[in-house]
C-alpha cells in the first residue's frame, strides 16, 4: 500500500465479461436490464454480458450506483505471505505477468511506484490484481483461482506468453464457498489463508490492464480513489451472489443493455463506467474483446483524472488530450471559462464527457487514444419516446 498518498486511496476494479451460456447452477444469473430495442447496439449483437453490482443506498460513496466489482487495496494484498503462495513464480518477472512496453516515466504512479521501497516484496501489478480478485469474491461470490496442481502447465503457458482462450471461474462446494467468503469479508487476510488451505492460486494472469481513473476533485465528497481497472473474459456466466452488505443486487447484462437502461433512467452509472462500457460496444464478440484486451494490455495506459467544469447547461469532465485539459489538473477547472467551452472548432482536440443531467451523458472525442486503446462508441442519446418503450 502507498500510505504517502494525500488525496486518494488506491483501489482496483474488475470488468468481468462472460459468455451467455450460463454456467452450472446459474439459471437465474442473467436478467436483462432493458427490453430489446431497435438500437444499432441491439443485444443480439453481443454474445457476452458484463457484471454490474448495485451499491447500497447507505454507502458513503456513490450510493445506489451500478458499478463493476472492486474496492480499496488492503495491506494484506501486499503481504509477503503471498511469496509462499506464488513460490514457483517468484523467480519470474512480476510473478509471470507479461512486461508492459510503456516507459516507466509515463506509467501511472499506481503501477510505477516501487513497492519494495514501501516495504513490500509484492509488485504493485500483482497486488492490485489480488485486490481486484479478492473484492470480486467478496462482493459477488465469483472466485477466479487456479488449482496449484496446474502450476507446471501454467508456468509453461506463462513462458509461451500466449493468450489463452476465455477463462473459467473456480467451482467450490456451496457451503465451502459460503464459509470462505464470510471469512474473507471478515478480514481480507483470510484470502491468503483460503488460497493456502484450498491449494489454489489467485488467477492474476487472467486479468489484463485496461485503465486508470482517479476520482475528480469535489465530485463525490471527500473520499477519492486512484483505481486500476482490469479486464477478464470468462467462458460462461459463473454462479453469482451479492454480499448483502455493500451490494444490494447483481446484474449480468450486455454493454448496450446497460447503456440503454441508464439512458432510460432505470439505473445510474458513473462517468467512468459509461465511458468504458461505450468502449466495449466496439466488441460485440467475446472472442474479439478478449483478443483485443490481451494484445493491448502490454502497451500500458494513461492516468485519467477528470477535471470538472460546470456551465449553465452541462457538467463537463475534461480528460487528458482535450485542448482545455490543464497541465496541472488538480483544482484547475474553475479557471476555464464558458466561452472556451462553447462552439469548439472542427479541428479542436476534444476528449470530454458532457453530462446534461445525471442520466444524460455523451462523449465528445476527436483525439487518437494512446497505447493502442480503442475509442468509445458515440451514439445519439435516446429520445424520450424511446425511453418510454424500454
Amino acid at each position: 500500500m502507498n500510505r504517502d498518498l494525500k488525496h486518494w486511496r488506491e483501489a482496483a476494479t474488475l470488468i468481468l465479461a462472460a459468455g451467455h451460456r450460463l454456467g452450472a447452477d446459474s439459471s437465474l444469473s442473467r436478467t436483462p436490464l432493458a427490453a430489446p430495442t431497435a438500437s444499432p447496439l441491439h443485444r443480439s449483437r453481443f454474445d457476452y454480458d458484463i457484471l454490474l453490482l448495485k451499491r447500497s443506498g447507505k454507502s458513503g460513496f456513490m450510493p445506489n450506483a451500478y458499478v463493476f466489482p472492486g474496492g480499496v487495496v488492503d495491506s494484506s494484498d501486499f503481504s509477503s505471505d503471498w511469496l509462499d503462495v506464488f513460490k514457483p513464480f517468484t523467480n519470474s518477472s512480476n510473478f509471470g505477468l507479461r512486461s508492459v512496453t510503456q516507459p516507466l516515466e509515463t506509467r501511472p504512479p499506481i503501477f510505477a511506484t516501487d513497492r519494495l521501497k514501501l516495504g513490500s516484496p509484492i509488485p504493485g501489478e500483482v497486488a492490485l490484481r489480488i485486490c481486484a480478485l479478492r473484492e470480486t469474491f467478496e462482493e459477488s461470490g465469483v472466485l477466479l483461482v487456479l488449482p496449484k496442481k496446474e502450476e507446471s502447465r501454467l508456468l509453461k503457458r506463462v513462458e509461451d506468453a500466449r493468450g489463452s482462450p476465455h477463462h473459467t471461474a473456480h467451482v467450490l462446494d456451496r457451503d465451502e464457498l459460503t464459509k470462505w467468503r464470510a471469512l474473507v469479508n471478515q478480514h481480507p487476510s483470510n484470502f491468503i489463508r483460503m488460497c493456502r488451505e484450498l491449494e489454489v492460486l489467485p488467477n492474476i494472469w487472467a486479468l489484463h490492464e485496461w485503465a486508470n481513473w482517479l476520482t475528480p476533485t469535489g465530485k463525490y465528497g471527500t473520499t477519492r480513489f486512484d483505481t486500476a481497472f482490469f479486464m477478464c473474459c470468462l467462458q460462461d456466466i459463473p454462479h453469482t451472489l451479492q454480499d448483502e452488505r455493500e451490494i444490494e443486487r447483481f446484474q449480468w447484462s450486455t454493454p448496450s443493455e446497460i447503456l440503454q437502461s441508464y439512458q432510460a433512467r432505470r439505473i445510474w452509472i458513473a462517468p467512468p463506467q459509461f465511458y468504458e462500457l461505450s468502449r466495449m460496444c466496439r466488441f460485440p464478440s467475446l472472442t474479439d474483446l478478449h483478443s483485443f484486451t490481451h494484445q493491448r494490455a502490454t502497451k500500458g495506459c494513461e492516468q485519467w483524472m477528470p477535471v470538472i467544469v460546470s456551465t449553465d447547461e452541462h457538467h463537463i469532465s475534461l480528460l487528458p488530450g482535450d485542448k482545455l485539459y490543464p497541465l496541472d489538473a488538480a483544482g484547475q477547472g474553475d479557471k476555464i471559462t464558458d466561452s472556451q467551452l462553447k462552439d469548439p472548432q472542427e479541428d479542436s482536440a476534444l476528449h470530454r464527457i458532457v453530462i446534461s443531467d445525471p442520466y444524460t451523458t455523451t462523449v465528445q472525442i476527436t483525439i487518437t487514444p494512446k497505447y493502442n486503446h480503442v475509442l468509445p462508441v458515440v451514439e445519439p442519446v435516446l429520445s424520450h419516446a424511446s425511453k418510454d418503450q424500454l
